[in-house]
């Protein structure tokens, strides 16, 4: 959902040919990018909201991320978890209010 988000957000934007879209993509999707938004989003989650980013941070993974610390990969595993659950339950516009929270500070 995030990937997705991001993807077309870009698309939207900015006037780039598809490889240089892609690399942007990537930048901020990548886990240690997730886990500097889930750090910033902390500060406005409901009960809920932080009750499954935490349950999804500190379950077990049976993965380890390739550019990433252990503490970033849970970050961004606790990130995901939170939008998935946003969006499945249908909270769109909680969803979006996430997602958008803080952009204006990465320019």
């Amino acid at each position: 959902v995030y990937s997705l988000y991001v993807r077309e957000r870009l698309a939207i934007e900015h006037d780039y040919k598809s490889g240089e879209l892609n690399k942007l993509a990537v930048s901020r999707v990548r886990a240690s990018a997730q886990a500097e938004r889930a750090v910033k989003i902390q500060e406005i989650l409901m009960e809920d909201e932080l009750a499954v980013f935490k349950r999804a941070r500190n379950a077990k993974k049976g993965t380890k991320a390739k550019s990433a610390s252990v503490s970033e990969y849970n970050l961004s595993t606790g990130f995901e978890a939170l939008i998935g659950y946003l969006y499945i339950t249908g909270k769109t516009e909680r969803l979006n209010e996430i997602l958008h929270y803080g952009e204006e500070d990465e320019g």
